[in-house]
């Protein structure tokens, strides 16, 4: 006894479901290697400290004003660059997460971000 499959599209639908997830793979690579290349920035203390990380959450700068060095208070500095560091890092997470759901269409990928 045979069994007959409704023909719905067969070779021609998944070639181009094929194509469809090349072409997002090509998007993906293409952005994440911008998104490495971008560089973001928070401030901290009302600008008394300026940090700048890159895509892969480097750091790249840190921009203390004088004012801010108080030999007295180390406690306060190291506070003060922890929460520019985080905050320029939590920006290059969200800036990736959005850039690449607007690819992606909101699927959840393993391994991404």
């Amino acid at each position: 006894m045979k069994v007959r499959i409704p023909n719905s599209g067969g070779a021609g639908n998944m070639n181009q479901m094929l194509k469809t997830a090349q072409k997002m793979q090509a998007d993906m690579a293409s952005l994440q290697e911008d998104l490495e290349a971008r560089e973001y920035t928070a401030t901290s203390g009302g600008g008394m400290i300026e940090v700048t990380v890159d895509g892969k959450h480097l750091i790249k700068s840190i921009k203390i004003k004088p004012e801010a060095v108080d030999p007295d208070d180390a406690e306060m500095l190291e506070d003060l660059i922890t929460v520019a560091v985080n905050e320029a890092i939590s920006n290059a997470i969200k800036t990736a997460e959005e850039e690449m759901g607007a690819i992606t269409g909101g699927l959840n990928l393993p391994g991404m971000f």
